[in-house]
This record gives C-alpha cells, structure tokens and sequence, in this order.
C-alpha cells in the first residue's frame, strides 16, 4: 500500500472514530463548540482536512466553519474564497499562542486550541473537553423580520470584560474545480464557506444583550461571542 492510500485509510478510520464519539453523547445544541477551519485551494494537505470538516457539518453540537486564507494564492492558482480577513484572524490565534507562525490546514477550536487540520482523533477530544466545559454566556439568535437578527445574550458565569459580538455569514457547500497549483485536477468539495465575518456590537456583560444586527440575503448566519477577535470564544448560536 501506497504512503497516499496508507494517510487516505487513516483519515477515513480516524473519520470514523470522531462520528462515533459525536454519536455517543447527546447534542448540546444550546452551546454548540466552533470549530474553524484555515485552508486553501492551493494548498495540497487541506483537502482531507475540507473532507473532515465536513462530517460536522450535521451535528447541532458544532458549529464547523471554513476560512479560506490568501497566503497561498502566488502557487498558480487564485482561491476564490480566500480573504485578507481570514488570514489576519488567523494570525491573531498565533499570536495569542505566543507564535508568529501561520499554516494550512490548522482547526482552532474554540478559539482557544489549535491543532493540525488533519488530525482528527485529537480534534474529537478537544470538542468532547469543551462540551463538558459550562458555557459563560447563553445565547440565543432568532429572525427578525426579513432582513435583521435579535441577538439576546445573558452573562451566567466568568467573563474577561468587553466582548466583541460578531456576525458570521456563509455557503452551505461549494463545488470546485482547480485548474493548477498544488491541487490541479482535483474536484473539492467545501463547507460552510465563510463569506464574511464582522464586528456588530461590543458587550460589557454587565446586563443581558439585547440587540438587532442586519443580515440581508438567504446565507446562513451564526453569531460569535468572543473575548477580542482572537481570543476564548464564549458562545455561538446559529440563527433560527
């Protein structure tokens, strides 16, 4: 057996493996765990890390999100997704890691742990410890209308002071075809492809939040309540 298929059949047990540990506990869907996914059409190891991130797609306990990056885009090939923005979020995780190093494909769970994109054993134990955490923050996300969201939030445990609430829209799915770079001729399938990610309110925590924040078009939308932009994520609720 090939080094390609022998990597191929460990993804696929160790795929495996995290369905399972997600199948054994019941969805806290009240306090799902984000996961975000840094990656790149021109970057030849995300792609198990883009097929792994979409096997928690389905789970109302997670909160997958996909943020594509720029800094590979001089390999031939222009990813269509990436955003200066994502990169410096990514940045900002290294940072307050106390590092300077960036890479493809890395998960940051929760914005608290990062870990190669590709291991998915160890990406299961860290969901599974965070669910176990209690949330500081209940938070709750609903329709307003036709083009707004109410974001209602209370503080029920130790927070760090001012928290950034941030407004994250994106594409269930998206086909593509890579023509050159690392990737050429391959067909890669993404998920939850972030389209935007921005700051719509900064909350004390002092008393419960109460707020309307515009979301114009048919994307989903996920709120993220965050200690800084890269700091501990302290709730996250999809829109219902």
């Amino acid at each position: 057996m090939g080094y390609q298929a022998r990597m191929t059949n460990r993804l696929t047990n160790a795929i495996a493996a995290l369905l399972c540990l997600g199948a054994g506990i019941p969805a806290q869907a009240d306090a799902p765990v984000v996961v975000e996914l840094f990656t790149s059409q021109g970057c030849s190891s995300c792609p198990p890390a883009d097929a792994l991130l979409g096997e928690l797609v389905n789970r109302d306990d997670v909160i997958a999100l996909s943020l594509h990056v720029d800094y590979w885009d001089y390999l031939g090939w222009t990813d269509e997704f990436a955003d200066p923005a994502n990169t410096e979020r990514q940045r900002g995780y290294a940072r307050a890691a106390g590092s300077t190093m960036i890479y493809t494909p890395q998960m940051v769970i929760e914005g608290r742990n990062q870990i190669v994109g590709t291991k998915a054993m160890e990406l299961a134990e860290r969901i599974e410890q965070h669910k176990q955490q209690p949330a500081p923050v209940t938070l709750a996300v609903t329709r307003s209308g036709t083009d707004m969201l109410r974001i209602t939030a209370e503080r029920v445990g130790d927070v760090p002071g001012p928290m950034l609430v941030q407004l994250v829209r994106y594409s269930p799915e998206e086909v593509v075809e890579i023509r050159a770079g690392e990737n050429a001729g391959k067909s890669v399938t993404y998920h939850n492809v972030v389209s935007s990610l921005e700051v719509v309110g900064e909350w004390s925590g002092d008393a419960a939040l109460d707020m309307e924040a515009s979301a114009v078009g048919d994307a989903p939308s996920v709120v993220i309540i965050q200690d800084g932009s890269s700091g501990p994520i302290l709730a996250a609720a999809r829109a219902e």
